[in-house]
């Protein structure tokens, strides 16, 4: 099924029949599978456009779903394993971030002409990272049947064929058509292409197995091709969204479980262009939390605490923000006592002031912040990219009302932000880093908080303190990192289940399956 390459013995691509059909997923479960039994694998996306993203080991930006597979294989996420990374500044741009850092931002067509160079940088990473591995497992990006993205493709067919990589075909069952899907993307692929497809998976299914056989039967008699697996629906599946809003945190849902038994109301307003809103999966997984992502043209309903997230676009969606009536809604919220939180962009329109010299989001200019703390933001070209970890201020504890005899509260997170803010709002800040510096801010009446740290909640005693300060008196928050690493388990255990990985990965000579336990079928991947 694989085939040999002269850097390492292995090397598979997953590709989609469309966007959000399993293969992060899939590679997820493979690279866990295939690192349990001490193989040494590695993840890799030629190209990828999200606004969730990671900071690398080597001081770069990758999309998020490279990070969570590089953790499946028990590795640091590095820069060559999403060489190159697009995240849209409009509905026709992106900055285009090529091993790990800006290159500049780009109009659509601009970038369709770059990819040649792309390509040159897709290959070095590649090259780089086959030589320290057994086995590259690749994702590809949306769906190889685009066929007006086909010419320089560097995301699909174009690297398969370039790097001689052979390719699974992943569709969703639970979106429906599921043969229509596979037939037709595979009919849209040139001779070529369509001899690299080396089978089928099927992802999503719930039901009786014995009533699909006869769909899989003609399915590989019309096109030739084996079905390698069939890939239950696994409920509660919990892996770090690559890019999109949806399934558990669908605009206006409380995440799993009744409202009614959540008391304590959170609310995030979705920017046009927010990113890493993975921030707030561990308040969407607390028992005790109601969260409600609010789109556009809907009004901001009561809640306890109100979070303004990140963004790649901060005056644009401050611009929004004001648009949909949100900051009379905020104010009135702070009026009644409730509390706002600024995470990164957020954080940086709660200050009085956004300048930006350079024009590193279109005109140069100051606009106007909210207005609730003492800071300005000077936006800059420079990324700044950081993995930090630190504590919860005294102040911000104070102000929590938690003990001065408890423990310092510990903070693990990263920075991903354009700018610097500075002003006497930062004399009381949010947290104090191990590096020695300071950073966020707390409004002197304690109702405003804002940092640049992203992942705030995902220490369980910090997300526990984060909320006390916020009203709510609850038990420690869900540890997320414990949560991903049981479901990449789980992930692993269902791939062990329903792949041969012996026959997909000759060369590597494994053994019989090393899954801890079965996986019913009856399971969200």
């Amino acid at each position: 099924m694989t085939r040999a390459l002269s850097e390492m013995r292995a090397a598979i691509m997953v590709q989609g029949t469309t966007s959000d059909a399993g293969k992060t997923t899939l590679v997820a479960g493979l690279c866990r599978a295939l690192a349990r039994r001490g193989v040494k694998v590695a993840p890799f996306k030629p190209q990828n456009m999200a606004l969730n993203s990671a900071v690398t080991v080597d001081g770069g930006e990758i999309g998020r779903a490279q990070a969570l597979q590089a953790e499946a294989c028990y590795l640091q996420p590095h820069s060559d394993m999403n060489p190159i990374l697009l995240k849209p500044e409009s509905d026709t741009g992106a900055q285009v971030i090529v091993h790990g850092q800006v290159v500049q931002a780009m109009e659509a067509g601009q970038f369709h002409d770059y990819k040649k160079r792309a390509m040159s940088a897709v290959m070095a990473s590649w090259r780089r990272l086959s030589s320290t591995c057994e086995v590259l497992l690749v994702e590809g990006a949306g769906s190889p049947a685009e066929i007006n993205l086909r010419h320089n493709d560097i995301a699909n067919m174009g690297f398969a064929e370039r790097a001689d990589c052979p390719v699974i075909l992943i569709a969703d069952i639970d979106k429906g058509g599921v043969f229509a899907h596979l037939v037709g993307t595979l009919d849209l692929l040139s001779a070529s292409e369509q001899a690299r497809v080396v089978g089928f998976v099927i992802n999503k299914f719930r039901g009786d197995l014995a009533l699909l056989q006869g769909g899989l039967d003609w399915l590989e008699a019309k096109t030739g091709k084996p079905v390698l697996a069939v890939l239950p629906y696994l409920p509660d599946l919990y892996l770090d969204a690559e890019d999109a809003i949806n399934g558990a945190q669908n605009l206006g849902s409380s995440g799993a479980g009744a409202a009614e038994s959540r008391p304590f109301k959170v609310v995030v307003p979705v920017f046009s262009r927010i990113s890493n809103h993975t921030d707030f999966d561990a308040l969407r997984l607390h028992p005790g939390v109601d969260l409600q992502f609010i789109g556009p043209q809907s009004p901001l309903p009561d809640a306890d605490l109100i979070i303004l997230p990140g963004t790649k676009s901060v005056r644009a969606d401050l611009s929004q923000l004001r648009a949909n009536g949100w900051g009379e809604a905020l104010a009135r919220h702070l009026r009644y006592g409730g509390r706002v939180l600024g995470i990164c962009g957020g954080f940086q329109m709660l200050g009085m002031s956004i300048t930006d010299p350079e024009g590193v989001e279109g005109e140069v200019g100051r606009f106007c912040g909210l207005g609730w703390l003492d800071i300005d933001t000077r936006l800059a070209p420079h990324k700044q990219l950081r993995v930090v970890n630190g504590e919860l201020s005294a102040g911000l504890l104070t102000a929590a009302s938690v003990s001065d005899a408890s423990p310092k509260v510990a903070v693990k997170g990263y920075e991903i932000h354009c700018g610097k803010s500075f002003g006497g709002g930062l004399a009381r800040p949010a947290l104090q880093l191990a590096d020695g510096r300071l950073d966020g801010a707390l409004s002197p009446d304690g109702q405003v908080l804002g940092s640049y740290v992203h992942g705030l909640f995902d220490q369980p005693e910090a997300c526990a303190a984060l909320l006390q300060w916020a009203g709510f008196d609850s038990a420690p928050g869900v540890d997320i990192a414990a949560r991903r690493e049981r479901d990449l388990e789980r992930l692993a255990d269902c791939v062990e289940q329903h792949f041969d990985l012996p026959a997909c990965f000759p060369e590597l000579e494994l053994q019989a399956s090393v899954a801890s336990a079965d996986v019913p079928l009856s399971a969200d991947a």
